[in-house]
């Protein structure tokens, strides 16, 4: 018919299967007719174990066809929706943009001539100003308050505590326990010793004895001495009773606190005072082994420092408490020291040993008494050169001094 032979002629649009043998066209196939074909082979397949092969070829195939689409697609999309960069003749044909003018000068406010300048805030005027502390190069006279201690004294000055004891030997004799209030002192400028000339001494000598130089205590400004006048070193022109300050000197102090005293000898205690004792005999040997002395444990006053003369510590208590023997000996001193010790006990122990019990209020033992570790050997007190109750109490092996805190319990 005319109406069907306007539609084009393709074998997947009209299912039209030609028979070469006869020539005749064969029916078109019905649609249950074609799902049974498709049965039929799908069955072929699986009898011939192609069917998951085949499903598998399918699948990669569609997953291909997809790809080569979205592709395509993507190329056509990008290719029509693409902006060209051109001028259009509209544009070509505006009229160009209109300069901008140039900017006009501020107009700046202007300020009348003044001979005065402008002022701002005022700077307050300072009464006091503050002035670094300078150097001093002579000596300072300051009275003792209550309360001093060497140690105090010398941190105010910012100076060694051993340069007040060696600036006042004739006041302190060494000794920090002879400070007392209303005393007048010298402060050294500087660190050092304070040395009164001699008739007969030379500067290499004193110089040498001080551990310094000749023209360490020459060019010192403080000694107001002359160079140019002073001549020879050995018999130099400096007037017997000078005062000179020796920067940086440095001296032995001069104890008189307790020596050794041997059993066999204790007559070499004499310089101390009338506690010396005579001849004595023999008698226990310490263990080596200390108790406290006293029944605090803790300092009442200064502690061991060589640095300032003080070879023991203070131990705390009231008047009248009991003293204790540290360990088993014989007693070599006991009574009055004169070198501010007051009423002092020493024990010598027979090893090595010796310890010293000094300011005591009352002491109950006598010279050459054997006395056992625990036994009472006096009371506290604050005789001699003493500002308070306490225990002044040193500890001395084989004729040295040591640190009691070394050995106490």
């Amino acid at each position: 018919m005319l109406e069907n032979n306007s539609q084009p002629h393709t074998p997947a649009s009209n299912a039209e299967i030609s028979d070469s043998a006869t020539g005749q066209d064969k029916p078109e196939l019905s649609e249950p007719h074609k799902k049974s074909r498709f049965f039929e082979l799908w069955e072929g397949l699986k009898q011939a174990g192609l069917a998951e092969t085949t499903l598998r070829l399918g699948t990669h195939a569609l997953l291909l066809a997809l790809i080569l689409i979205v592709a395509g697609g993507m190329r056509q999309f990008y290719r029509y929706t693409q902006v060209e960069d051109q001028t259009s003749e509209a544009a070509l044909a505006a009229p160009p943009p209109t300069p901008t003018p140039s900017p006009i000068p501020a107009q700046l406010p202007v300020y009348p001539n003044r001979s005065e300048p402008i002022m701002g805030v005022r700077r307050g005027v300072l009464l006091h100003t503050t002035l670094p502390s300078l150097p001093r190069s002579e000596i300072t006279k300051y009275m003792v308050v209550n309360g001093d201690t060497v140690f105090g004294i010398a941190e105010k000055f910012g100076l060694d505590a051993e340069t007040i004891l060696w600036g006042n030997y004739f006041t302190l004799r060494d000794d920090p326990h002879n400070l007392k209030e209303a005393q007048e002192l010298n402060i050294l400028p500087v660190n050092g010793t304070y040395y009164e000339w001699q008739a007969g001494d030379g500067l290499n000598g004193v110089s040498k004895f001080f551990g310094v130089t000749p023209e360490d205590i020459v060019n010192y400004p403080g000694n107001h001495l002359n160079p140019d006048k002073i001549g020879d070193y050995s018999n130099p022109n400096i007037e017997p009773g000078t005062w000179l300050i020796v920067p940086g000197g440095r001296r032995e102090f001069i104890t008189w606190s307790a020596p050794a005293i041997p059993r066999d000898n204790p007559g070499v205690a004499r310089v101390l005072g009338p506690g010396a004792c005579g001849q004595i005999a023999d008698g226990p040997i310490g263990a080596g082994v200390f108790i406290w002395p006293a029944n605090n444990h803790f300092l009442s006053g200064f502690d061991y420092s060589p640095s300032t003369n003080h070879s023991g510590i203070d131990i705390d208590g009231e008047t009248g408490d009991a003293v204790y023997a540290v360990d088993n000996g014989v007693v070599v001193y006991a009574g009055w020291n004169n070198w501010g010790y007051g009423y002092t006990v020493v024990i010598n122990h027979g090893n090595g040993w010796q310890t010293l019990y000094a300011h005591l209020s009352a002491y109950n033992v006598a010279c050459g008494q054997n006395v056992f570790q625990g036994n009472g050997i006096g009371a506290i007190g604050s005789t001699g050169n003493s500002t308070g109750s306490h225990l002044h109490y040193e500890m001395m092996y084989n004729g040295t001094k040591v640190n009691p805190w070394d050995y106490l319990p």
